[in-house]
């Protein structure tokens, strides 16, 4: 025999078992998303490398040791998108969306890093994206925090998640803060964990949500980056504090709080759940004003966010919040007693499906005895199996067994079969 083929490690099925639980998710976000009409875009999931070079920054841990980078046959070097934000102002520029014009978009699907895969974290992960164009204003940054908060409560989850947010003020202000910031540092060096050290040189502000006891001892006492804020980015921060307390939501202020990527300014947040362990960040995301001048487009403010759906899955699942209504089962199943009755249960399953639109009628297919179609209608999840046979053939009439229930079996007429099934299901 040959050796069976697997899986890349990291890179998961999404079984038939499982795929309800995703619908329901991502039926819950496109509907709440449609409320505030953000505008679905969908981009390719490879793109040329230099994109993400240029938006995430050379000197971060994404490119340099976690995208999935090749040459192809024309020499050109492509990466599997590692984020959604760069190809969404890649798209939205090539195609004109944004001249002149705000926008508010959103995207879902497959994002691709070389991690060490762990529960909640893999190498192929599915992410909901949603950017916003041409708002300066931080009125658009507390619609989106008002907009998840909104999700949270559709899903169940409002309570179960936290509200991070800090401003990081712009480009310049951060200079002066990062060079304030490794001049403290320097001074700890030898004692800084190994991961500080690297960054201390490339990205210090990512030292600040280290997660080293050693490393956040010495935080204690740096320099802060409130303290450097620009009056700009200060009266933006007060502005959107004040409008989440007015609409209800609640946050904690993180002077820690820094996004692992270049392109952030001001605004940055995070939703936070305690019941993920380490994997505890659902949702991220923030201002990022220079991007698109960045990647070649004319000077955009935007800001925006992505989730990912595998760990608001598991955190759905852990806290055990998918709806009992959430399943991949049918609801009505169909047998046939007999060759004579094949092409008849076919043609009665067919006129349930016209007649009762959104439930699921499922036909037996393959034969076999009474016995093993029963069987199988009881695994498929059915309320109900509709059996025919010779004589209901014959009769225009059909049997109907309850499955879910010690009802009786009845006979009812193939023309009233329907409205039937309306009632009982």
């Amino acid at each position: 025999m040959l050796a069976k083929i697997q899986a890349i490690r990291g890179m998961n099925d999404i079984l038939p078992e499982q795929t309800p639980v995703w619908q329901y998710v991502e039926r819950s976000v496109r509907e709440v998303l449609g409320q505030y009409g953000y505008q679905e875009i969908r981009m390719p999931v490879v793109e040329q490398t230099e994109l993400f070079k240029r938006s995430i920054g050379e000197v971060t841990d994404i490119v340099e040791k976690e995208m999935y980078t090749f040459d192809d046959r024309n020499g050109d070097s492509l990466t599997l998108r590692p984020e959604g934000t760069a190809g969404c102002v890649r798209a939205a520029e090539e195609h004109g969306l944004l001249f002149n014009q705000t926008r508010r978009l959103w995207y879902m699907g497959p994002m691709f890093r070389h991690e060490r895969p762990q529960k909640g974290r893999y190498r192929q992960f599915h992410q909901i994206g949603v950017e916003c164009f041409g708002m300066a204003g931080p009125d658009v940054d507390a619609e989106l925090l008002v907009l998840t908060a909104r999700l949270w409560k559709a899903l169940g989850l409002y309570g179960h998640a936290r509200l991070e947010i800090n401003s990081i003020g712009t480009s310049e202000s951060r200079k002066v803060y990062r060079a304030a910031l490794v001049e403290y540092l320097s001074l700890f060096k030898d004692e800084l964990d190994e991961d500080s050290k690297r960054r201390l040189e490339t990205n210090p502000l990512r030292i600040l949500d280290s997660k080293d006891p050693g490393t956040r001892k010495i935080l204690e006492g740096a320099p802060g980056l409130g303290d450097y804020l620009d009056d700009e980015s200060r009266d933006h921060f007060d502005q959107l504090r004040a409008m989440l307390d007015a609409a209800g939501i609640a946050y904690t202020v993180n002077p820690a709080l820094v996004r692992g990527l270049d392109y952030y300014g001001k605004t940055v947040f995070e939703w936070i759940t305690d019941s993920l362990g380490a994997q505890g960040t659902i949702c991220a995301g923030g201002r990022y004003d220079g991007l698109v001048e960045q990647l070649g487009g004319k000077p955009t403010v935007a800001v925006g966010f992505a989730m990912g759906l595998e760990r608001l899955i598991l955190l759905l699942e852990t806290l055990g919040l998918v709806p009992g209504h959430v399943h991949n089962r049918a609801d009505v199943y169909v047998t046939a007693m007999g060759d004579t009755a094949v092409a008849p249960a076919m043609a009665l399953a067919e006129s349930l499906r016209d007649q009762l639109p959104g439930r699921t009628v499922v036909s037996h297919c393959g034969g076999g005895s009474f016995k093993s179609q029963m069987k199988k209608a009881d695994r498929s999840g059915a309320s109900y199996a509709v059996i025919l046979g010779e004589n209901e053939v014959a009769q225009g009439t059909a049997g109907l067994k309850p499955l879910r229930s010690d009802d009786p079996q009845q006979e009812v007429s193939q023309q009233d079969l329907a409205g039937t099934l309306a009632e009982l299901l």
